[in-house]
């Protein structure tokens, strides 16, 4: 075999973008952590982009970067007052990014053979719905649309493969931290370092995931 014949690996462009983002990610944790603003603004804006520059660099679908920049997009807009709406609207479209994404490349077909998978996260998403919506006001219904959407995505997620599954259900547990927030509940400790610690982690795995599974994967034998 010639070495032309042998798979080429991610170039070492992808390599030192991705040690990028987990030391702007490991970075941003600590400023959180220590409450350090406008620093761990300034980090927060960097992540995503880092991020879709690696799966640029490793041959991503156009899918798969609309999602990172729509959740670049809702990141900025999220930490600047008075656009929570914005940001929510962003990464809702980010979400429809990955639905389709995932679903064209055979998640549903593989959900049809787990019919618990779609009743337990159902019933999950209703009794976190039933114990933010009384604090949620006049952010219910956005809330609830945006929660849903984010339910199918990682749904589809799960369809795709267990990395992609599990990354989907890091992005519920972020985002609920944060519906806990708009509800005014109690806080975990270090709350915002675990919505951002599960938000980072979610992000890297539903986009590795999309990298390193074939696009074109065979059918079931007949």
């Amino acid at each position: 075999m010639r070495d032309s014949d042998l798979p080429a690996g991610p170039p070492p462009s992808a390599r030192w973008l991705l040690t990028g983002f987990w030391v702007c990610a490991a970075s941003h944790l600590l400023l959180v952590a220590a409450d350090l603003g406008p620093w761990d603004a300034l980090t927060k804006a960097m992540l995503l982009p880092l991020l879709a520059a690696w799966a640029a660099a490793r041959g991503g679908s156009r899918g798969l970067l609309a999602a990172l920049l729509l959740s670049w997009g809702g990141d900025v807009l999220l930490s600047i007052d008075g656009l929570f709406i914005p940001g929510m609207v962003s990464f809702g479209a980010a979400h429809a990014c990955y639905i389709g994404c995932f679903v064209r490349r055979g998640a549903l077909r593989r959900l049809q053979r787990l019919p618990l998978i779609p009743l337990l996260y159902g019933l999950g998403w209703a009794a976190g719905i039933a114990v933010i919506w009384p604090g949620l006001g006049s952010m219910g219904p956005p809330v609830a649309a945006y929660s849903l959407l984010l339910l199918v995505s990682a749904l589809t997620a799960r369809g795709f493969s267990v990395r992609a599954g599990t990354g989907g259900l890091l992005f519920l547990l972020s985002d609920s931290l944060i519906g806990v927030d708009l509800s005014d509940l109690p806080r975990l400790p270090l709350h915002g370092v675990i919505v951002m610690a599960t938000y980072l982690a979610a992000q890297y795995l539903l986009t590795s995931a999309l990298l390193n599974k074939p696009r074109h994967t065979p059918g079931p034998p007949r």
